[in-house]
Formats: structure tokens, sequence, C-alpha cells
């Protein structure tokens, strides 16, 4: 399973003084810290991210050479929301950036989360690798908002990546789902979180660039009680297929149960965002069959040995199959990883690993070969089409995007 490492504590970490725009922590003991939402819907996939870390690190025997690394795992969602809250990651990322022993981040989860964290974590010249970030404007401008992503970086150089194909790739892959299934015209929602929002867009642009009539984008109401005059008029339009671009905390299930009652025939597509048990467990067994999910992990059997390793002593370990992000997780911390061995008698200089980091090229991974682009994307561009069978999503096809601009 990949580079051979063991296991290091997880637990808190000491907080120093802000270490701010990199440079070496003076010590071989160094900290990489973690920030998921551990809470509400979003739990088993971040629990399941979090194992996958554990994993790689434990491979590793919790060393690189002669430093030694913690793994501290921190929440950045909270009790009231159920779901990240902007307040929690800022807390986070802060607290790595005050402990001097910080050398890696990992995470969020979520892209609107790393929106607020990655400038933190910019100033204070820290490596941030996410599992499982898609949104565009956080390493590319084009498809993105006005000032992305340069606004991300007050320092002017990137600190930033991830292990996981953007959304440019994912709307183009979902489009060409949509399209394979027969939609003609799709109704878009979305949750209108930075994500949400994103995806959405995107897939409207894409579609409409490959003869998708597309017959609404809609930001929903993610307090609503219910959808159903939302479903009355998406019925109203004639629209064939739906798409959500959205998470599964807010509301996923209640827009399928209400949009999908509506609509009797209607083909219900997700990014991503709802590729998780907290999301397919809740939608009934008369919707499921008329789901599809675009999401980045494939079917274990299309990856390289290493990842059939990744794959059963997961199960092994956990009693249960990993949730899609957990490989992601495993490969984000197997880089941060690779980028402070790299970085050699440097191991513990934050500018030094960053720059280790940026230059992976070719690396065989869990996922196959990759490298990471300037913008700090990897090169991977594979999505999966997934349909829901039992409440589990079931692996349908690979697709391969059309436009990766």
């Amino acid at each position: 399973m990949g580079l051979a490492f063991g296991v290091a504590a997880c637990g808190s970490s000491n907080n120093g003084t802000s270490t701010s725009g990199g440079g070496s922590t003076g010590s071989n003991n160094l900290s990489i810290y973690s920030s998921l939402p551990l809470q509400g819907d979003s739990r088993p996939q971040s629990e399941s991210v979090v194992n996958g870390e554990k994993l790689a690190l434990q491979e590793h025997g919790g060393k690189v050479g002669n430093y030694t690394i913690k793994y501290v795992s921190l929440d950045d969602s909270t009790a009231a929301t159920g779901k990240w809250e902007p307040g929690a990651t800022s807390s986070d990322a802060r607290k790595a950036a005050q402990d001097k022993s910080t050398i890696v981040y990992l995470g969020e989860f979520n892209s609107g989360a790393s929106a607020i964290s990655i400038p933190i974590l910019n100033e204070a010249g820290i490596l941030q690798i996410s599992p499982s970030n898609t949104y565009v404007g956080l390493t590319r401008s084009e498809g993105a908002d006005k000032g992305e992503p340069d606004k991300y970086y007050p320092s002017g150089k990137r600190t930033y990546g991830r292990v996981v194909p953007a959304d440019h790739i994912q709307a183009a892959a979902q489009v060409a789902y949509q399209k394979d299934q027969g939609c003609k015209k799709t109704y878009i929602l979305n949750d209108k979180e930075v994500y949400g929002k994103g995806i959405a867009d995107a897939v409207q642009n894409d579609g409409k660039a490959q003869g998708l009539v597309i017959a609404g984008n809609d930001g929903i109401d993610t307090k609503a009680a219910n959808f159903r005059s939302l479903a009355t008029k998406i019925k109203g339009t004639g629209a064939d297929c739906m798409f959500f671009g959205g998470i599964t905390d807010n509301k996923a299930a209640q827009v399928w149960k209400d949009v999908g009652a509506a609509n009797p025939t209607m083909k219900l597509f997700g990014p991503d965002g709802v590729a998780e048990s907290a999301f397919t467990t809740k939608i009934p067994a008369s919707l499921q069959s008329r789901t599809y999910i675009t999401n980045p992990t494939l079917d274990p059997k299309l990856y390289p040995p290493a990842a059939q390793d990744f794959f059963k002593t997961y199960k092994q370990k956990y009693g249960k199959a990993p949730e899609p992000y957990a490989i992601y997780g495993y490969e984000a911390m197997q880089d941060a990883l690779l980028a402070i061995q790299n970085a050699g008698s440097k191991g513990n200089d934050r500018a030094e690993v960053i720059k280790q980091f940026f230059n992976i090229k070719d690396r065989d991974s869990v996922l196959g070969k990759y490298s990471i682009d300037p913008n700090g994307d990897t090169t991977l561009s594979d999505y999966g089409g997934d349909k829901v069978k039992g409440g589990q999503l079931v692996f349908d096809k690979v697709i391969k995007a059309q436009t990766q601009g």
C-alpha cells in the first residue's frame, strides 16, 4: 500500500506564536492537522476520510526520515448547525497557524469552508491539501467569480492544492451523464453555497454548450420545511431531468422527495456533494432507481493494486467499506508525507514543503498516475457515474470529461 511507512497519536496540539510566511518550525516534531465536519450528515464521510488519513500515516510509522509526525483531527462543524460553520472553520485554521509545529493542514471537506481557511493558512505559509474540494475558484480563474483565486492568497504565493479533480471536470462529466441518460431539458437547483452554486452554474454553462435545454437554475431556501411549490414549478417547465448542486446537509434528501413525487418520471442527478450514505439511505427506494450521481471515486477494480490493498486494509481495520472520499483522505496524507520526505533536511521548513508538493510529477498512487499542476490541481480527470440501489452507491460507469479548460 504505497510507501512503507505506523501510528501517530491523535490529539490536541500545543499552541505557540504564529509563524508568519513559512520558514522552519525549528523542530523534528511536526504536526499535520485535519479539519473536517465531524457532526451532522457529513460525519460518516468525514470519519472515513480521517480513517484514510490515519492509515496513510500508520504505513509510515508516524515518521518521515528524522521527523516524527503528530496527527491532529479538528472539527469544522457545530452541533447547532450539523454541518461546517464559518466560525469553527476559522478557529481550526487559526489553531493550526498558531502552532509552531504545524507543517501541513489537510482540509477542508467543503469548498466554502476552504474559502475561509485558505487565506489564514496562506498568511502563515502552511501547505494546505484538500481531499475533497472541487470548487474551481479556489485554484483557477476560468469559470470562477471575480477576484478568484487571487483573493484567497494574500501572500501572493500559492499554498493550497487538492487531490480530487475540480468542478470544471465534474460539470462536463455531469452533463455527459445526463445526455447519456436521455435528458433533453434539465432544471437546476443549488444550495447557494460556494460549492453548490459553483457546480450548478458550471453544469448550466456546459449543458447549454452541449445542447441541453436549461429550464432554470434556482437557489433553494435551506431552512424551508419542504420544496413542494418548487417541485410544482419545475413540473410546469416540462423538464425531464433535475440537477441539484449542493451537499447532503442542505436538505438534499427533501429536495429529492418533493421533486421526485411531483415529477414521477423525472431523472434526478446529483454531484459528489451527495455521494455518501447519509444521502443515499434517506431517499425512498422508489426514487433510487431514478437517481444518478457523479463521484470522483471509481470502481475499486479500476484502480491500481495499491488501491486494492487500501480498500482491503480499510475494511479489515474499520469493519466496513469506506465512504467515497476515504481514498482521497489517504492520498492527501500521502502527498503531505511525500512533500516532507522530498524536502530532505528541510522537511521542517514550511516553504520547502510547499515547493515539494507543487513539484509532485507522475506520481504512481492508489488513484493512478498524476501530477500536481501549477494551480495546485491534480491532473486526474476521470469521474465515476453512480446509481443508487438498496440505499447504497453502485458504480455504473467511468465518465470521460470532454471539457477540461
